[in-house]
């Protein structure tokens, strides 16, 4: 992982990167998302994809 780079402050991108390793396990589904067949996973994506990451 190129994490950082060799940068010593944070892009946007490097919070994309880790984010899935982040999250997925704090997460806790519902009845209803289990029974629908969403994963955590599925949420993180949902997530990132809903904030407007720009510069």
């Amino acid at each position: 992982m190129a994490f950082l780079s060799g940068r010593d402050y944070v892009l946007p991108e490097d919070i994309k990167e880790v984010a899935h390793d982040v999250m997925n396990h704090r997460l806790l589904l519902n009845y209803e998302a289990e029974a629908d067949g969403i994963s955590s996973s599925q949420i993180v994506e949902m997530i990132l994809k809903k904030v407007a990451i720009g510069r």
